[in-house]
């Protein structure tokens, strides 16, 4: 049975696991591509076989709170400034929001207490990102898929919205600097294992920023993966990807390699 409801704020569809009693938590963001809201997300990679609760939090202006239930108001913030005034703040609200959103989620499930897993697509997968390495939160492993790993590179892809292309100056430098998570491998953790799940036609530069973190991590010896899904391009849906849809046959193929993922690290079987 699917449940919906807020957490501290925060729109979520969760998917209960087959068994009764507290079990571990999986918890995700989802892209701003197709799909964009946390229930579109559920039923693209709804992960039926991992033996913990999935948790899909709303981004910030999706779902439940866009604004006059459009997408309008989110696609104004990309014309005056994709960094500054879209990715960025989403990005660092999400994150922000998180550690309230966890505590109100356990007290409303019957979650365990110990670390949670994470899950991000595109710019989700920054959010997941920023959490991992940000420190409030134990986290005991975490998936992307088509990762946004460098804001940097992910501009391209909505500065069309401008109708120019992007003028970086210095506080934009500096925003992007913040938000590059090769640059920020070092403050991942030795406990949470990390996957990356790359479509083989995503974005070439979010492919090989992807491989960078990867190879970055396994230098300090940390187990990291990146496993690609062929036929995958950016999106896991069709548009608009606003309600839940059955998944294409390519966000299959995503939700089994999460699935085998998860249901690893949440039983604890693990090698880090």
């Amino acid at each position: 049975m699917t449940i919906t409801g807020t957490a501290a704020g925060v729109p979520f569809t969760a998917l209960p696991p087959a068994t009764d009693g507290p079990a571990p938590l999986v918890v995700s963001w989802h892209m701003l591509d197709a799909p964009r809201t946390d229930a579109a997300f559920a039923a693209a990679l709804p992960m039926a076989g991992v033996p913990a609760w999935r948790v899909h939090l709303g981004m910030p202006m999706c779902g439940a709170r866009m604004v006059d239930g459009s997408l309008d108001a989110i696609i104004a913030l990309a014309r005056q400034d994709p960094l500054l005034n879209f990715m960025a703040p989403f990005v660092n609200q999400a994150a922000a929001e998180f550690p309230a959103a966890l505590a109100a989620l356990r007290e409303q499930l019957p979650v365990d207490g110990g670390s949670v897993h994470l899950l991000g697509a595109s710019l989700g997968g920054a959010v997941a990102l920023e959490v991992l390495t940000g420190g409030a939160v134990p986290v005991r492993s975490a998936a992307l898929v088509n990762p946004a790993v460098r804001i940097r590179s992910a501009i391209g892809m909505v500065a069309g919205l401008a109708g120019r292309e992007y003028a970086w100056s210095a506080e934009s430098d500096a925003v992007a600097a913040a938000l590059d998570f090769v640059a920020r491998a070092g403050e991942i953790g030795e406990a949470s294992p990390l996957l990356i799940v790359s479509g083989e036609h995503d974005d070439a530069n979010l492919r090989a920023d992807a491989a960078e973190l990867v190879a970055a991590l396994r230098s300090r010896r940390l187990r990291a993966d990146v496993v690609t899904v062929e036929g995958l391009g950016h999106a896991l849906a069709d548009e608009p990807g606003l309600e839940p849809a059955p998944p294409s046959p390519a966000a299959r193929a995503v939700d089994a390699v999460l699935t085998e993922w998860f249901s690893e690290q949440v039983t604890g079987d693990a090698i880090t």
